[in-house]
């Protein structure tokens, strides 16, 4: 073996290492975990070629720190499911309060949801 081809071999095998780290953390490390709780506003089942559930649960609001304005916010925390047990019992749950149990990634895959947010349990419903 020459020199010249294994300055290349180490070069593309480092590369193939990098690209795996890089892969690995972005779209199957679990960032963060927890748990959010609100009014589940929608949970809908769409995709053209990769078919995901998607659902949005509105937050309890809170008062705008600014002083020129008094309004109430709300935040939506949106959310995909990737087990079918869990996305059937929030299909019955719309308009109801619920808490749900997340996992968080990097990147989202397209077989996986549209979110970085992956709802993994059910805890309550209200």
């Amino acid at each position: 073996m020459t020199m010249k081809t294994k300055i290349i071999s180490s070069v593309v095998a480092i590369a193939v290492i990098a690209l795996s780290a890089y892969i690995y953390f972005h779209f199957f490390f679990v960032y963060s975990t927890g748990v959010d709780a609100g009014e589940l506003n929608f949970f809908q089942y769409k995709g053209v070629v990769f078919k995901t559930y998607e659902g949005k649960v509105i937050q309890s609001g809170f008062k705008s720190t600014s002083p020129s304005t008094n309004t109430l916010r709300s935040n939506e925390f949106k959310f995909s499911v990737t087990d079918d047990a869990i996305a059937d019992s929030l299909m019955r749950c719309s308009g109801k309060n619920v808490e749900l149990r997340w996992k968080r990634y990097m990147g989202t895959l397209p077989w996986r949801g549209e979110s970085q947010y992956i709802v993994t349990e059910v805890l309550s419903v209200k």
